[in-house]
């Protein structure tokens, strides 16, 4: 059986991902996969800076402004989506900056079911209440072997593994064992990068235009529809903070420089991330001819090869 051949184009926001993603598939025939977690969600296209209609005429886009405000959707879920659109593309390329996502498709993670928030919520004001340490030693009773790896202090992870026994009657240890291998394919995965100083005047500019070409219309538009914060499409950046600003809660300039801040933290997160997985060629944004020919003779490899 022939593997899966798919190229990946990664890297932190706002670097010129989509650009570059347009002119390699327009030069081979391509069809470009949504891999970013934020712009799956349908209300927010200049928000989350989705291909512009024009942009997405020039080539079949897949999986991008398909979900509505309140909807969840997990990696497994993208992942079983994206494998379909590219199981039927001639030359699929997977553009974005959810490292979580490719992981789950190519390395393979276990899909836990989504956690429901009121018990999320429960759970944490017990942890504030009762402390990290008696709900640790909960968490031992029950999955000792979990417990182990982390420390009585950690409350984030001690929380999200009750939640999830509670949530599905299995333990976090019992899940992980559920990983599936990595799937057997071929990924080119090209990043695009830019020294965080570099890159932060050129998100705050990216900020300032689409507030001017209307992103405070559009968060409002699909407030007046959906107002509660805790909607999963809300969560992303961008969305939070105009959010805030549409409750009162910040002013419009106060919310445009947290918007500028938390996008250079994702970014730095980001670059992390990415800069771990020693798989990635890596290019600047200007690299453009260069992605080109490595793309070219990686297609030809596989030409010669059939």
């Amino acid at each position: 059986m022939t593997k899966q051949r798919v190229v990946c184009l990664v890297g932190p926001t706002g670097v010129g991902k989509s650009a570059v993603a347009l002119r390699l598939a327009e030069r081979f025939g391509g069809e470009i996969i949504n891999a970013d977690s934020r712009q799956v969600f349908r209300a927010f296209p200049l928000i989350t800076a989705q291909p512009s209609p024009e942009e997405q005429s020039r080539c079949p886009h897949r999986l991008y402004g398909f979900l509505d405000t309140d909807a969840r959707f997990s990696a497994g879920a993208w992942g079983a989506r994206a494998l379909r659109h590219i199981e039927q593309a001639a030359f699929p390329l997977l553009v974005g900056g959810t490292g979580l996502y490719l992981r789950a498709l190519f390395d393979g993670i276990v899909d836990i079911p989504p956690i429901p928030e009121a018990l999320l919520a429960r759970l944490t004001e017990t942890c504030e209440r009762e402390g990290s340490v008696a709900l640790h030693h909960r968490l031992k009773e029950l999955d000792p072997v979990y417990a182990a790896r982390i420390h009585a202090n950690d409350r984030q992870r001690i929380v999200r593994a009750l939640c999830v026994y509670e949530a599905t009657g299995k333990t976090f240890s019992w899940w992980h064992a559920q990983t599936p291998p990595p799937r057997d394919a071929d990924v080119l995965r090209i990043g695009l990068r830019l020294p965080l100083d570099t890159l932060t005047p050129l998100l705050a500019k990216r900020i300032d235009v689409m507030i001017e070409a209307g992103a405070i219309e559009e968060a409002s538009a699909e407030y007046a529809a959906h107002p509660e914060g805790s909607f999963p499409g809300w969560s992303g950046i961008g969305c939070r903070e105009l959010h805030q600003h549409l409750e009162g809660r910040l002013s419009l300039d106060a919310a445009r420089d947290l918007w500028i801040k938390n996008t250079r933290a994702y970014a730095k997160r980001q670059l992390t991330w990415f800069n771990a997985d020693g798989r990635i060629r890596w290019f600047g944004p200007n690299d453009g001819q260069d992605i080109l020919e490595l793309v070219r003779d990686w297609h030809r490899s596989a030409c010669c090869s059939a």
